[in-house]
């Protein structure tokens, strides 16, 4: 069994039926959030998607990280292919009471990936200039796509938690779906699932961060709250059109 897999009570429904197909490892991080209206968000996202609010806002958050271990099942991870930092911009929906993400963009280091990920998952992911350092429990994080660009160093600066289900630390990270949309318009989606996150309060210093802006939507100023993650692992299950009541037995 997976690593991901040794746990499941803490899901929101059950694991999909049939295997997982696609694995992964995510590593150092910082998840950056900025409140803002849902109006500014709902021209992003097809009709039959809600924007999801907390306490009447939505959320916009950017994710520097790095990945490694990116295989499908039963293939043993391959050396370069397999391991690149990504950095990605999303916020919050949900489609018939099923909380997931809608990603705006998703930038890596690696062509194949991102050339696997827009064509087989319809993922707006995008090749970008990455580097990433670590200096002690510092992580030094430069992405550059054209005008979309983050130069930061961020840091854990708390102890390690699960959210409570009803915070706000819950809203913005306990989600086991994503959202996206065919090249013909059809709305999908793709379940995930892992342990609950491991998270720790962080802090950061941002010497440049136009991710959002570039990108047409308008937040400013420092996050709101950041959290951070030393380490994930993730699987995933093929990509589906979204139906109601979705779940089962999964074979492991």
């Amino acid at each position: 069994m997976h690593a991901a897999l040794g746990r499941t009570d803490h899901r929101p429904w059950p694991l999909p039926p049939g295997p997982w197909v696609t694995r992964q490892t995510w590593h150092d991080v910082l998840f950056a959030h900025w409140p803002i209206a849902a109006s500014a968000l709902r021209s992003l996202v097809p009709p039959a998607l809600e924007v999801d609010e907390f306490d009447g806002t939505a959320w916009v958050s950017v994710l520097p990280f790095r990945m490694t271990g990116v295989t499908a099942r039963g293939v043993p991870p391959l050396p370069w292919l397999s391991a690149f930092p990504e950095m990605n911009l999303r916020f919050y929906v949900s489609h018939r009471g099923r909380a997931g993400i809608w990603f705006v963009s998703l930038d890596a280091a690696r062509a194949l990936a991102v050339w696997t990920a827009r064509r087989f998952f319809h993922l707006p992911y995008f090749h970008a200039r990455i580097r990433v350092r670590a200096d002690g429990d510092r992580v030094h994080y430069h992405s550059r796509r054209g005008g979309t660009e983050l130069a930061a160093t961020y840091w854990p600066s708390g102890v390690t938690f699960e959210a409570a289900p009803g915070t706000l630390d819950h809203f913005l990270t306990e989600r086991y779906c994503l959202y996206t949309t065919s090249r013909r318009g059809d709305l999908r989606t793709l379940d995930i699932h892992h342990r609950p996150w491991p998270l720790q309060r962080a802090s950061a210093e941002f010497d440049v961060n136009t991710v959002a802006t570039s990108q047409g939507i308008a937040v400013g100023g420092a996050p709101a709250l950041l959290h951070f993650s030393s380490r994930l692992d993730v699987v995933f299950w093929p990509m589906r059109p979204p139906s109601p009541g979705f779940g089962g037995h999964a074979a492991l």
